[in-house]
């Protein structure tokens, strides 16, 4: 059985006051989000128009993978560390390939 490329497009808009807080937190994930087994591509970026507004994009072997990510320490506090530090609730977008 074939396992299933899980990719996603993050988007999460921060406060203002809190966006050097929560890029610090967001970069601390980077390196060790790429070194998970299963991690093909992670992306921490910015709208260049908006630099309040944080884009991620990952691809992660499996959906199993992902879940691993979800679970591993750092994620977890990332998680913890944007809450009640975001204009609006996140926006996650599922793809796959054409």
């Amino acid at each position: 059985m074939e396992t299933q490329t899980f990719m996603l497009l993050a988007e999460v808009t921060v406060l203002p006051e809190h966006l050097a807080e929560i890029t610090a937190l967001a970069k601390a994930t980077l390196i060790p989000t790429l070194r998970e087994p299963g991690c093909e591509i992670f992306v921490q970026t910015a709208k260049q128009d908006d630099p309040n507004t944080l884009i991620f994009f990952e691809v992660f072997s499996s959906e199993a993978a992902n879940q691993l990510h979800l679970d591993a320490p750092y994620t977890q506090a990332f998680f913890a560390g944007v809450q009640g530090k975001l204009a609006q609730k996140p926006t996650m977008t599922l793809l796959h390939h054409l």
